[in-house]
């Protein structure tokens, strides 16, 4: 996966977990714990897919191959 896409993938990931609970404060959509685990688990995998992304791009960027 190219360090693009996966910083793609997170930004995605942690605007879901924004959203979610940020939707059940305002009643829009109904709190629970199953939809509250999975904003928490989006936002954790998409903070580890953003530093992913951002370490393999600063590797990239400076030439190092390992």
């Amino acid at each position: 996966m190219s360090p693009a896409t996966s910083l793609a993938v997170g930004f995605v990931l942690v605007l879901a977990g924004f959203l979610a609970p940020f939707l059940m404060v305002l009643q829009i959509l109904e709190s629970g714990l199953v939809l509250s685990f999975s904003a928490y688990c989006a936002s954790l995998v998409g903070l580890v897919f953003s530093l992913y992304g951002v370490s393999h791009y600063s590797s990239a960027r400076r030439g190092d191959d390992g």
